[in-house]
């Protein structure tokens, strides 16, 4: 089951790879851009379904599609498709592993992505919702909505904590990905002060997890 979902996960990427690859040399960003908006709902909708993938299938790279929002939809509307699909599926995977327990994440994930989500598991998150919201902002919160749904943790708990952490750390790749395509200072300046925020906060959230 690992050796097949690794293997789906590396003809995934290479083949988004290829294709944005293609599409750039054959439209240009700007041009490609054009051709996104006039997909209509449909642009923001397929990223929100990939985003959602990435999350339930953690072995999937999920920031390459905040980088994606932000490129070709722009900062606003990057950053609100990745927003809602990050809200929605990871209280997917919290709801999951809450109701059902581990067998099915197991078999979602794998053995050794379980093992990453035990040891979240076994540093009893639901008791420090700063130490929840901390880890959340990092790059693992895949991971981490399934370890604290199986932990036990109360939705009321783990939804501000989820909310708290999304609006800050996905802003951060939509804006680099907006500020390259665009060519917007702004978008990067703003990028880099949420990545200096966003290290600390990480580092003292990490620091404060039990050994």
């Amino acid at each position: 089951m690992n050796k097949i979902q690794k293997f789906f996960s590396v003809v995934f990427f290479i083949a988004i790879f290829v294709l944005l690859i293609y599409l750039i040399q054959n439209y240009g960003i700007e041009p490609l851009r054009n051709k996104i908006e006039s997909m209509g709902i449909w642009a923001p909708f397929g990223i929100f379904i990939l985003r959602g993938v990435s999350i339930i299938l953690p072995a999937l790279p999920s920031s390459a599609y905040s980088l994606l929002a932000g490129s070709l939809l722009g900062f606003e509307k990057g950053y609100m498709t990745i927003i809602f699909s990050d809200i929605v599926f990871c209280q997917a995977a919290f709801f999951i592993a809450r109701n059902y327990g581990r067998v099915p994440v197991r078999n979602l994930v794998g053995p050794k992505a379980m093992q990453k989500i035990e040891s979240f598991n076994q540093n009893q998150l639901e008791e420090n919702f700063f130490l929840m919201t901390g880890l959340l902002m990092t790059g693992l919160f895949d991971f981490l909505s399934y370890a604290i749904g199986i932990g036990g943790t109360r939705w009321k708990i783990f939804t501000p904590a989820l909310l708290i952490s999304l609006l800050i750390s996905d802003s951060i790749l939509v804006a680099v990905g907006a500020g390259v395509s665009q060519g917007a200072g702004l978008f990067l300046g703003i990028a880099l002060l949420g990545m200096f925020a966003l290290a600390t906060i990480s580092g003292l959230a990490k620091s404060k997890m039990p050994k």
